[in-house]
């Protein structure tokens, strides 16, 4: 199941707003950067996030005249849509298939899991905050199910997932999530609390194997509901 593109034209242009022309280039500029600068090789990830419309998943208010930029952008609350290479980066990682469970720590915009749903996974996704979880499902429609939550317990009823994906840092690795992995599953989390990295975690044989990756910013993981 994908996201379907022509929801969201009709959606745009039921918002009136800017010219579709104008998006479409600006993904196509994003995409080019993400293949030339940054490496990003997965032709299925850069495929999809040359048709997810990235600024539709921005608050109207917040959204700006850039917001396929190479930056995060605000979405309130103090939170923030990732950098679209770090979007790209986590989904190339994880190697996402049609058909596969996938567990998303940190709904926020919905960016995220609009990208993961494009290539054909089932995502469940938790965000603490009511209001974004809202604006999440209003624009993801049927791609995701989004609840509201603490995302530091998972998601146990739904377990065990092939794939959990953390878009804001706890400062160390949630018990609760590495239990819920199907075996062969894998998870990538950004860990740490005055400095952080993304560590990409593999099931294999009931054991976990981490491997730390690249050094980043993101919003910190708050156990809890609001």
């Amino acid at each position: 199941m994908g996201l379907s593109f022509d929801r969201y034209v009709i959606l745009l242009r039921a918002a009136g707003e800017v010219r579709m022309e104008d998006f479409e280039q600006a993904r196509r500029e994003m995409v080019e950067l993400l293949r030339g600068t940054y490496g990003i090789s997965d032709n299925r990830v850069l495929e999809v996030m040359a048709k997810v419309p990235r600024h539709l998943f921005i608050p109207e208010l917040l959204r700006g005249a850039d917001a396929y930029g190479d930056h995060p952008c605000p979405i309130g609350f103090g939170q923030t849509v990732s950098q679209p290479y770090i979007v790209a980066f986590m989904t190339q990682a994880l190697a996402v298939r049609s058909g596969e469970k996938v567990l998303e720590i940190g709904t926020g915009s919905g960016y995220q899991a609009a990208v993961l749903a494009a290539l054909g996974a089932r995502v469940l996704s938790i965000e603490r905050i009511p209001e974004l979880a809202e604006h999440a499902r209003s624009v993801l429609g049927e791609q995701a199910i989004v609840r509201c939550g603490d995302g530091t317990e998972g998601w146990p009823g739904e377990a065990p997932f092939d794939v959990i994906i953390g878009t804001c840092a706890p400062d160390d690795v949630p018990p609760a999530l590495p239990v819920q992995l199907a075996e062969g599953g894998r998870m990538m989390l950004p860990v740490g609390r005055v400095i952080q990295k993304l560590v990409f975690f593999r099931k294999e044989h009931g054991g976990i194997i981490r491997t730390d990756s690249l050094p980043v910013r993101f919003v910190p993981m708050v156990p809890g509901a609001v």
